[in-house]
């Protein structure tokens, strides 16, 4: 069973980026709730700023769960990634992703690497960048082993990264690791930029997807651009994923209007 949830930031310098509700977890969860949502996803400025016992406080009287904790502001607030020529710097990224996946094992939810993977040029190679990724996912993925989480790892567009850009190019990645425990995050949005084909790529991604990104082609939320879902929620089904389809949309027209518009196609697609 497919389950759904909403993306919430708290993170100033993310402003204008793709989450539906902003700043105000507390209202942000009854308003997830009072619309049927499963979960709520939580893009925090770093592991020191989500107060676990609120959160747990929270979700658990509204009955929700945390479908994932994002790391992005490891490199939007603090400019680390996993990925750059200085080993010190490095290094501080893997802290900083491990103490989410600390957090987020408290809520058991798996810790997403998105933006924080980098990128290769300029004095760092690709043969660099794609070692030390994979350095960086193998001792990730055995450290959130210990709290049965799998590490996600998202394949962005070629306009964020050039480390990995498809479903393809993610399950070679994982398939180069040591570790059996790291997952793939399917973005819709990415996907309908770099895909040849959203679906196939879906099923060609069987057991290796452990989340997904529920948004249309524009970023919008899902029945506002021109995606196809049909398919794409055929192949999931097919593959029998099981996880969340979670809504990492612009709040548009607005929050609350975002919201309301990806739970009525969450149901009309996989209810």
């Amino acid at each position: 069973m497919i389950h759904s949830a909403i993306t919430l930031s708290l993170v100033p310098e993310s402003r204008g980026g793709p989450f539906v509700f902003w700043d105000d977890l507390p209202a942000a969860c009854k308003k997830a709730a009072a619309l049927g949502y499963d979960a709520i996803e939580i893009f925090a400025p770093g592991p020191d700023t989500i107060d676990t016992n609120e959160v747990t406080k929270i979700t658990g009287d509204l009955g929700l769960k945390v479908a994932a904790v994002g790391t992005g502001a490891g490199w939007v607030k603090h400019k680390l990634h996993l990925t750059l020529p200085d080993k010190t710097a490095r290094a501080k990224a893997m802290d900083f992703i491990g103490q989410m996946i600390d957090v987020g094992a408290q809520f058991k939810a798996p810790a997403i690497i998105g933006s924080m993977q980098g990128r290769w040029g300029d004095s760092v190679s690709r043969d660099m960048a794609t070692g030390w990724l994979g350095e960086a996912l193998n001792k990730l993925g055995e450290h959130a082993k210990q709290y049965s989480q799998p590490v996600i790892y998202e394949p962005l567009n070629r306009y964020e990264t050039n480390m990995v850009n498809t479903i393809a190019g993610g399950i070679e990645l994982i398939r180069s690791l040591d570790t059996t425990n790291v997952k793939l995050l399917a973005d819709l949005f990415h996907m309908n930029i770099e895909e040849t084909n959203i679906a196939a790529a879906l099923r060609e991604g069987k057991g290796h997807i452990g989340h997904v990104h529920f948004v249309d082609s524009n970023r919008r939320p899902a029945g506002n651009g021109h995606m196809d879902y049909a398919p794409i929620a055929a192949a999931l089904k097919e593959i029998d994923y099981n996880g969340y389809a979670s809504a990492e949309a612009f709040p548009w027209p607005d929050p609350d209007a975002a919201a309301k518009q990806t739970i009525s196609m969450f149901n009309k697609l996989f209810a």
